[in-house]
Parts: C-alpha cells; structure tokens; sequence
C-alpha cells in the first residue's frame, strides 16, 4: 500500500495525490466546473476578443465604399490624409475616456450604465429610449442592407440587384446574426475574431499592392497634396464629421464590462491596440487609393476600393464585393453582441421588462435581450424610411456621447475617491468633450430639419418614464398585463434569472 502525498500551497489548496484541494474540501476543479454551470454570462472576453469586438464594429463599409467624403469636404489629398489621422486621434481620446470609464465603473452597459451613474435614471432612459425605438434598429437595418447589396453583387454582376432580392438577402442576414448571438457567447466571439481577420485581410489586399505602386514611384497623385486652392474652412467641419463617423465603434467593449477578464487592463490595452491598428489601416489604405486613383477619380467613384481593385488586381475584384460583405456582418454581430448588454443592464436597472435581464438556462445567453432588436429592425427593413432616421442618428449619438464624457468630467469632481485603475489626464476628456458638441452644433446649423426630429424622438422618452418607470403605483391591470407578459416570454424562451 502506496502512501498518498500532501502538501500545503500558498492559495490555502491542499494537494493530495496530484489533485488541488481547497479548503472547504471541494477540488478547485470541481468548483470550475460548478462556476461554468452557474447560469450567468461569466468572463468569456479576453484581450483578442476584445480586440476583435472593437475593430470588428468600427471597420464596417465606410472605408472600402466611400472615403470620398472626408477628400470632397477637406479639398486636397494631403488634407484628407491629415484629417484621417486627427479623425483617429481624437477618436483615441475618447476611447481613452470611456476605458477609464469602465475601470472605474465596473458594470456593463456602455453609454446608457455611465449616464445612470453621473446623472441619474431620467437621462440614462431617454438615452435608452431614443436607442431602442430608433437609432439601434436603423443602424442594424442600414449595415444589414450593405450586408445584402454586396453579398447578392457577385451573383448578379453586372445586372443591377431586385430590390427584393437585397431586402430577404438582408433578413436572412439579420436572422443569422440574431440566432448566432442567441445560441453562444463563445461562438459569437470566435466567429467576430474571424470576421475581423478577413476585415484586415481585405484591407491587406488594398494596402499591400498599394504600397508596392508607391514604391515603385507612382506618386504622381501626391504632387501638390497640400495645394490649398481648393481648400475651404467652412468644409473642414463637415470632413471631421466624416471621419469621425467612419471610427464610430470604440466604445462597444464598455458595453460588456461584466463579460470581460480583467477589465482594469484587458479594456484599456484592447482599446489602445484596437485604436492604433484602425487608425494605421485607414490611412495606409486611403494612400493606397491614391496611387492608383486621382482625386477627381475617387470622387467621381460608388465604390472607391471595387475600383481600386478593378484597375489594379483584375479578376480577382469580383472577390472584394464578398470582403465588404464579410466586413458589413461583423459589423452587425459586434454591435449586436454588445447592444443586448445594454438591454440586459436596463431590464436589471428596472427600466426595461424583467424578462430581458434573464439567461437561457443551457445556453448562457441573454436571449430576450438579443432578440428585442429583431421585430424593429426587420420593420423598419421593410416598411420604414430608414435614411431619414439615420439624419438625425449621428447628431444623437455625438450627443449623448459628448454628455458621457463630460459625466467623466463630472464624476471628477463629485466622486473625487472612487477607485481609478486607469486615469487619463483631463485635457483628454475635455478635448472629446469640446469636439462632440461642437459637431453637434454643426448638426444645428446644417440640418435643423433633422436635428428637430431627433429632439423630438428624444424628448417622448420623458413622457414614456413617467408612465411606465417613475410612477409606482401603476393601474393593477397593467401591472397583470406586465407580470403575465415577463411570465410567458420566460416560459418560450426558457430564460431565468442570473445566479450571483
């Protein structure tokens, strides 16, 4: 008979025969996988992940189909190179922001959880509402249709698309992305690490022959790129908002601030890298363009990278229509994946119905939550003007983005002993801050029109958390009608609530 070995580890585990031991005579393996069973989302986002969600969101359509608006506003290519890269940096600063954000306020949530915290539950919900009923299934619908238009190209190449054809290519899309997101948090990130990967490939695809025509001395689209004959101020503006649209998706990681393994490094290094690595993408591509186009060329483009390629890579441009596409789904699973944490965050915080804050009970997914967006987006696919919305969606977001970060500003000052891992210095913070609301007067100038309804959508949130949120006591035959409600949705969709 063989004796059994023990020794005592400096965690307080017992090794008894090569197995750990803790204290309370339970294996450490054991309580793993007593942890993994435990119905709740659990840390499923590392450092690639999160990487992976963040540059999955920002690179969406925008930088192979239409650069053009930055080159148009800012009238040079050296002036548009330039606005690039500023658009990049100040775009960092408010990443920077938010990542000290979300090591300070470790709750997820995104915009909606930051707002709740500096200025209470009034402001957080019309945030929410103007997202929930307007803004998220627009945007989604928006990506969705670049998503089929692209996909469906190659197959109909050169004939035009059926409108019909784009909108059901689109739904089958949209339809995926929900189920994907519903089915596996662990699947969901994987599948955005390898739509992310093809987002870069394709982007390698532009930069690389693009950089071998630069070096062999085509160069002759960059003589004269600061010539300012054509540069007008009142246009600069207009190119900055551009640019800053195109790396709108910095801030999706904040929304899953619960999900992520160790927040207090893995949010700011991923959104550093993710920033960095985006920000060199997008100008080394728009210097691609230019060795092969001229600006009045890339002006007078619909797809600035399928020309690019057409002139450059021959047959193989058939293939950059299925990248684009490849890129426009990552884009919709990212935001996906992080808008129903908000979802989740406001049905916990008692401001959406409770069933949205429940977990599938073999899945671990916050199903309701996913799946709230879908019968918006796909009416508003259909039967909704979902351009006039997207007018006013940047003015909207520029503005409730500015009032989080002047909530950092804040927060500051009224909560100068709350623990901050990660801390920018101030100028950061006020710089975006400035930035954000001077776009959003830009907005008031330009397009009042738009501007008014977007106020409008935002102002019938008021209305709406009186009746639903503020008042306590609520007619008893709406509170049977609520509790019946979360009750059945619970029963369908096999969801309870989160264990602690």
């Amino acid at each position: 008979m063989t004796k059994r070995s023990a020794s005592t580890h400096k965690d307080g585990n017992v090794t008894t025969s090569g197995h750990k031991v803790s204290q309370n005579g339970k294996s450490v393996e054991k309580q793993q996988d007593e942890d993994d069973k435990k119905v709740s989302l659990g840390k499923k986002v590392t450092l690639v992940r999160g990487i992976s969600i963040i540059i999955g969101t920002i690179i969406g359509a925008g930088i192979f189909i239409a650069p053009k608006g930055i080159l148009k506003h800012s009238g040079s290519v050296g002036m548009s190179l330039l606005v690039w890269i500023l658009c990049g940096v100040l775009s960092l600063f408010g990443a920077l922001s938010y990542a000290e954000l979300g090591t300070c306020i470790k709750k997820s949530g995104g915009h909606y959880t930051y707002i709740l915290e500096a200025f209470g539950p009034q402001m957080a919900f019309i945030r929410l509402w103007a997202d929930l009923i307007a803004i998220r299934p627009a945007a989604m619908a928006v990506i969705s249709l670049a998503f089929g238009q692209y996909i469906l190209e190659p197959l109909f190449m050169p004939c035009e698309i059926p409108p019909l054809a784009v909108k059901l290519a689109t739904a089958i899309g949209i339809t995926s992305v929900m189920y994907l997101n519903s089915m596996s948090v662990t699947w969901t990130a994987r599948i955005q690490i390898l739509l992310t990967c093809s987002k870069l490939l394709a982007i390698g695809i532009i930069i690389v022959p693009g950089m071998y025509q630069l070096f062999k001395g085509e160069t002759r689209n960059f003589e004269n790129a600061f010539e300012l004959n054509n540069v007008k101020l009142s246009g600069m503006p207009l190119a900055f908002y551009s640019g800053m649209y195109a790396y709108t998706g910095w801030f999706y990681l904040n929304f899953l601030t619960e999900e992520v393994d160790n927040p207090e490094r893995t949010v700011p290094l991923a959104i550093c890298i993710s920033m960095a690595i985006v920000t060199c993408c997008y100008v080394l591509t728009n210097v691609a363009y230019f060795t092969v186009m001229s600006a009045e060329e890339l002006l007078a483009s619909e797809a600035v990278a399928v020309t690019f390629a057409e002139k450059l890579l021959g047959n193989f441009s058939v293939a950059v229509p299925v990248f684009v596409a490849l890129s426009c789904y990552g884009s919709m699973n990212g935001c996906l994946f992080a808008l129903s944490r908000m979802f989740y965050v406001a049905s916990r915080e008692g401001q959406l119905p409770e069933v949205l804050s429940m977990i599938h009970v073999r899945k671990h997914t916050p199903l309701a939550a996913v799946l709230i967006l879908y019968p918006m987006t796909m009416l508003q696919l259909f039967v909704g003007d979902i351009y006039s919305l997207l007018n006013f969606m940047s003015f909207l977001r520029w503005l409730f983005i500015g009032v989080v970060v002047l909530g950092l500003i804040y927060l500051r000052y009224t909560k100068p002993d709350l623990p901050r891992p990660f801390k920018v210095p101030l100028f950061i913070p006020i710089i975006f801050c400035f930035t954000c609301f001077f776009m959003v007067f830009l907005s008031l100038y330009s397009d009042p029109v738009n501007t008014g309804i977007g106020f409008a959508i935002s102002l019938t949130g008021l209305p709406a958390y009186y009746i639903f949120i503020h008042f306590n006591q609520r007619p008893k035959w709406l509170q049977r009608a609520l509790n019946s409600f979360n009750r059945t949705l619970q029963i369908l969709l096999v969801v309870v609530p989160a264990e602690q």
